[in-house]
Order: structure tokens, then C-alpha cells, then sequence
């Protein structure tokens, strides 16, 4: 006689389950974005992305216009910038944590962080002269 079928759901879902664990448990909180493409961080990989170098973060929210036209702006710092800064975006509407701690009140808002802290702030979608101008500052 074969096996119940029900207790052959649960040993495969108990299998399932661990491997889901494992995965996770190995998993990096490192994005594996790759060079040249603005990395898209939330509140369990901010700190551990922005904590070695230089990086520019875009304070966004998808309903903001000045950060709608700012985001090509973005991406090509983000690749002309490879290998010499990270350049990233947080949604302040998903990460409010984030936003609150680094006190942004009004969006676009672009951070600049070296080993951690952030040493510049510029408020505003104010184009791609004065981004490159104060991330040139800090390499």
C-alpha cells in the first residue's frame, strides 16, 4: 500500500521550507546590482551599502514629479560613476525609517555618504551639474 498523501504534502513542505530557511540564512544583504546600475535600497540594506565608500542617494517618491525628471539624471551618474561610487535610490514612502532618520522633508532629497555618514545634502531636483559637482568634492 502507498504512502497517505497528506503526509507526503507535509514531508514536502517541511523540505520546501528548510531549503526557503537555508537560502535566506546564506543570502547577503548586499544588493547584487551590478556596476553602473542605481541600486534600490530599502531599510535591511541601507546601512550595510552606504557603510564603505561613497555613495549618492535619491530621496524619492514615485508620486513626485522633480524626482520623476530627476531619475535619468540618476542613472547616468550612476554610470559614469562605476567603480568609483555606488549610487542608489530609497523610496521615503517604503522606507519612512530611513527618511526620518536622515531628516528628509522634502523630496527629491539627494545624500551623499562617505564610510557611513552622510557629508552633503542637496535639496531639490536641481540637474546633473551640481550632483556631479558634490560628488567630485568627496572622491
Amino acid at each position: 500500500m502507498s504512502e497517505n498523501p497528506d503526509s507526503e504534502l507535509i514531508r514536502l513542505r517541511e523540505q520546501k521550507l528548510k531549503e526557503l530557511q537555508h537560502t535566506m540564512a546564506t543570502k547577503t544583504e548586499t544588493p547584487s546590482t551590478p556596476p553602473g546600475e542605481v541600486l534600490h535600497l530599502s531599510t535591511n540594506d541601507f546601512n550595510q551599502t552606504v557603510a564603505k565608500g561613497i555613495t549618492l542617494v535619491d530621496f524619492f517618491a514615485e508620486w513626485c514629479g522633480p524626482c520623476k525628471m530627476m531619475a535619468p539624471v540618476v542613472d547616468q551618474l550612476a554610470k559614469e560613476y562605476a567603480g568609483r561610487a555606488k549610487v542608489a535610490k530609497v523610496d521615503v514612502d517604503h522606507n519612512v525609517e530611513i527618511a526620518m532618520q536622515y531628516r528628509v522633508q522634502g523630496v527629491p532629497t539627494f545624500g551623499i555618504f562617505k564610510d557611513g555618514t552622510m557629508v552633503h545634502r542637496i535639496v531639490g531636483g536641481v540637474g546633473y551639474q551640481p550632483l556631479k559637482a558634490a560628488l567630485e568634492t568627496f572622491l
